[in-house]
């Protein structure tokens, strides 16, 4: 099972609101997800983003994939860092 963590958009039209979920690749976008890391909101001015870091690193050392965009926003919270040294510890 490949296991990605992804954005599930929520919200109404033309005003979106996104979940940053880890999910089964085969799964709909907003469907089925495992587990729920934060929220993005981009309609706020700045961007609203919170994220679970101790969750989002768990996921990613047992290997799940981010997708560009959930790379990008947990890059901006400080997680990617955070994964990017406790994987030079293991090592």
């Amino acid at each position: 099972m490949a296991v990605r963590i992804r954005l599930a958009r929520h919200g109404r039209k033309k005003a979106p609101f996104y979940r940053l979920v880890v999910a089964d690749s085969r799964s709909p976008r907003d469907g089925r997800f495992i587990e729920q890391l934060g929220t993005y909101n981009p309609m706020t001015d700045p961007s609203e983003i919170t994220v679970d870091s101790d969750k989002a690193v768990k996921w990613l050392q047992q290997g799940a994939i981010p997708s560009d965009t959930a790379r990008g926003l947990l890059k901006k919270t400080g997680v990617w860092e955070k994964f990017v040294e406790s994987k030079g510890k293991a090592e």
